[in-house]
C-alpha cells in the first residue's frame, strides 16, 4: 500500500499547481456563482447610472475569491491532505487573507444597493437581527477565531478531515466562514450591527498575535505527528513528515505575525481616512453656521 501510495502521488513541484487543477469541486461552482452575483450587481449599478469602486470589485474577485481558488482549486488542493505545510498554506489564505478581501469588498453594501424591495428587506432584517449581533460581536467572533484552530489540530477532528472527504469541505468552509466572522466588523465596509471603533478593533488584532505564536511554535516542537500515523502511511519517498511539520509550523507562526502587522497597517489607514472625513464634515459644518450668521447679519442691517 505504501509503494502504491508513492507512486500515485507525485512529487510537490510548482509545475503541480497547474497539472492538478479541480475544476469540479463544490468549491469551486461555489466561487463562479458567487463572481457572476457580485459582477452582475456591478452591472445593475452602472445601468442606472450609480458609481461603484473599481477597487472593491478587483479586491473582492482577486485576492479574495480569487485567494481562495489559489489554495483549494488549483493544485495546491490536490495535496492539502498530504502534507501538512500546504495544509498550513490553505489554512492562513481561507481563514486570514481571503476573509479580509472579501470584507474590502462590500458584498453586502452592494446586495442593498441592488435587490428590489422585499429581498432587500429580508437581508436588512437578517442584518439587524439579534443572531447577526450576536455572531459579528468582536469579542465573540475573535473567541471563534482563537480557539478553532486548537480544537482542530489538538483533538481527533484533524484526522477525520483527512479520512472524510466531506469533513475536509466542511472545515474549508468552517475556515472561510471563521475569518469572515472575524475580519468583517474590523475590516469590512458593510454595515454591520454593534461595530467598535478603530483603536478598540486594532486592539483586538494584536491580542491575536500570541495565540497563532504560541499555535505555530506548538506544532514545530511537537514530538507528536499531527494525523497520526497517516502522513507516514502515505510513504512518501520525496517528502519527510517530521520535516514538514516543522515548515507547517514556521508557516502559521510567520504569516499569522505578517497577516497581523498588515491588518494593523490597514486599520491604521482606515482610522486616518475616518478623521479626515470627520474633520472635512465639522468644516462643512462650520461654514454653514458661518454662512447662516452672516445671513441673519446682513438682514439685521
Amino acid at each position: 500500500m505504501a509503494d502504491v501510495a508513492a507512486i500515485a502521488v507525485p512529487p510537490f513541484t510548482v509545475s503541480a499547481l497547474f497539472t492538478e487543477i479541480q475544476l469540479t469541486s463544490w468549491l469551486a461552482l461555489t466561487l463562479v456563482v458567487a463572481a457572476g452575483l457580485y459582477l452582475y450587481g456591478v452591472h445593475r449599478l452602472r445601468l442606472r447610472g450609480d458609481r461603484w469602486p473599481v477597487s472593491r470589485t478587483v479586491l473582492f474577485l482577486g485576492p479574495g475569491l480569487g485567494g481562495i481558488a489559489a489554495v483549494t482549486v488549483s493544485g495546491l488542493g490536490a495535496y492539502d491532505t498530504t502534507l501538512l505545510s500546504v495544509h498550513m498554506v490553505q489554512h492562513m489564505v481561507l481563514s486570514m487573507i481571503a476573509p479580509i478581501f472579501l470584507a474590502l469588498g462590500a458584498p453586502v453594501t452592494l446586495a442593498l444597493r441592488t435587490l428590489p424591495g422585499d429581498p432587500r428587506r429580508r437581508l436588512l432584517a437578517v442584518l439587524h437581527s439579534r443572531y447577526a449581533r450576536v455572531v459579528t460581536f468582536p469579542l465573540v467572533a475573535f473567541g471563534v477565531f482563537v480557539i478553532n484552530p486548537f480544537v482542530l489540530y489538538f483533538t481527533d477532528l484533524y484526522r477525520l478531515t483527512l479520512e472524510s472527504s466531506l469533513a475536509h469541505e466542511f472545515v474549508h468552509a468552517h475556515f472561510i466562514m471563521t475569518g469572515c466572522l472575524f475580519f468583517w466588523p474590523l475590516v469590512g465596509l458593510d454595515p454591520l450591527p454593534g461595530r467598535w471603533p478603530y483603536p478598540a478593533r486594532a486592539l483586538l488584532m494584536v491580542l491575536s498575535v500570541p495565540f497563532h505564536t504560541v499555535l505555530g511554535l506548538t506544532v514545530m516542537q511537537s514530538s507528536t505527528l499531527f494525523g497520526g500515523d497517516w502522513y507516514p502511511s502515505l510513504g512518501l519517498t520525496w517528502a519527510d513528515p517530521w520535516a514538514d511539520q516543522e515548515v507547517a509550523g514556521g508557516i502559521l507562526w510567520a504569516g499569522g505575525e505578517f497577516v497581523s502587522v498588515t491588518m494593523l497597517a490597514v486599520l491604521v489607514v482606515q482610522w486616518m481616512r475616518q478623521s479626515e472625513r470627520e474633520a472635512r464634515r465639522i468644516d462643512r459644518e462650520l461654514d454653514r453656521q458661518e454662512a447662516r450668521q452672516a445671513r441673519a447679519v446682513a438682514a439685521a442691517d
